[in-house]
């Protein structure tokens, strides 16, 4: 994914160096000269000196294809401005750092995707956001490298009515993910997944797994039926 980033500070510069560990097209705004100059020697990244609220600076930076824009810049205002423009370039998805509660609505009605709060494990939330945006972080620990999250079993899923037991074993879902309850909307059911455990289309899956196996279990999820 081809993805830009506002900001250069702790978070936006860890952000950006794990994005390109996994092969992402990332480019970062920044205005401080000497940190863009850094960050560009470290990670090899493409940084723009300048203001992500500045349309010329937003344009040479490669708005008009992102897939994704994330704000991890100090002030709100600055973070929903830039949100405001990445949504008129109709980038797909918008994700912002919440400093001030205050600010959250203003977030929404900018169409924000997503506001993360400064208090998350923020990087790791932020990558989640990114690459699993249906996956809903319950909690992390392990120091964040583990996580619980909820997914959802979408319509037309390969994996409606197999059986808790059929799935932990098929050989694309991964041996080190946990499914540790099911969550049934329709009849408010919260089921302990036994094995014989039917997974059906709707219900809010909690796995347990670090996150390069919860992507894994979430792609074997929404993998659709070949009927």
């Amino acid at each position: 994914m081809y993805m830009i980033i506002a900001g250069a500070g702790l978070v936006g510069s860890a952000l950006a160096r794990r994005l390109i560990d996994m092969g992402h097209d990332v480019v970062v705004i920044e205005m401080d000269k000497v940190v863009c100059e850094q960050l560009a020697a470290q990670t090899g990244a493409m940084v723009f000196q300048g203001s992500a609220t500045d349309i010329s600076v937003l344009e040479q930076a490669g708005a008009m294809k992102a897939d994704v824009a994330v704000g991890t810049m100090q002030r709100d205002a600055d973070n929903l401005a830039f949100s405001l423009l990445a949504k008129s370039y109709k980038i797909p998805r918008v994700i912002a750092r919440l400093r001030d509660q205050r600010y959250e609505a203003a977030y929404k009605q900018a169409g924000v995707n997503t506001t993360i709060h400064i208090a998350d494990v923020f990087v790791n939330q932020l990558i989640l956001e990114i690459e699993d945006p249906h996956l809903q972080r319950v909690a992390t620990f392990g120091g964040g490298r583990a996580s619980i999250v909820v997914d959802t079993i979408p319509e037309g899923s390969a994996a409606h009515s197999l059986t808790v037991s059929q799935v932990a074993t098929a050989e694309s879902f991964p041996d080190k993910c946990i499914i540790t309850g099911i969550y049934r909307p329709d009849t408010e059911e919260f089921l302990i997944p036994r094995g014989s455990a039917e997974l059906l289309v709707g219900d809010r899956v909690f796995l347990v797994a670090e996150q390069p196996d919860l992507r894994k279990a979430s792609k074997y999820l929404h993998k659709k039926s070949k009927g």
